[in-house]
């Protein structure tokens, strides 16, 4: 973040909300400090060519010496590569629906995925590496499918080349809006054993 875009650096002090969530209980609530001390950054973001906009960041991070406002600033315009990251781990790759059913199995399967995550992020760098470009920039899903094509199949002639990768244009302070594209599925949730559901069902049948 350029110096000349912070505007201000304070703390504030956030009272206690007077009315309670609906998810929170009166005890938890009775037991929250009057107040709290918080640190508020405000500075001014935006690409070339277009409006600035103004970001509001509310932290616990009080010491300004340890936490200057442009590392902070920094690491909150990168929490996009953070929440993508993320998503290739429960999506792109199925984390999202662990199978195990024992602790152990889970934190197997955990590792598991971990391990293939770096094998790609692996790749992505050697392909940015051949690319004279930055990792980010090689498409994740891209790598994916050339790492799973070189184990079938080592000696083919794209498992030696990294450079056919496809290269995303770079999207620093991008925005997109927190919406789905397709309507999900409207059926409730399982919240209960399928056989347990299955005599609900008769149940009902057999009272109607």
């Amino acid at each position: 973040m350029p110096p000349e875009c912070h505007c201000c650096d304070q703390l504030v002090e956030w009272p206690r909300p007077a009315q309670r969530p609906t998810w929170m209980s009166e005890e938890d609530h009775a037991a929250l400090p009057e107040s709290i001390t918080l640190r508020e950054l405000k500075y001014k973001v935006g690409p070339r060519g277009f409006r600035v906009r103004e970001v509001t960041l509310v932290t616990t991070l009080l010491d300004t010496e340890t936490y200057p406002a442009s590392d902070l600033a920094d690491l909150y315009r990168a929490r996009w590569e953070v929440e993508t990251n993320l998503r290739h781990l429960k999506i792109t790759l199925g984390m999202d629906l662990l199978h195990c059913k024992s602790v152990e199995g889970v934190l197997k399967e955990m590792w598991m995925f971990a391990l293939v995550y770096n094998l790609v992020r692996l790749v992505m760098l050697e392909a940015a590496r051949c690319r004279g470009v930055e990792p980010n920039r090689v498409s994740f899903i891209d790598a994916a499918r050339w790492l799973v094509r070189a184990v079938i199949d080592p000696d083919a002639e794209y498992a030696v080349s990294l450079t056919s990768l496809i290269v995303n244009p770079s999207r620093e302070s991008r925005i997109e809006p927190r919406v789905i594209k397709r309507r999900m599925k409207e059926f409730p949730l399982m919240k209960k054993p399928r056989d347990q559901l299955r005599q609900d069902l008769l149940r009902g049948k057999l009272v109607a």
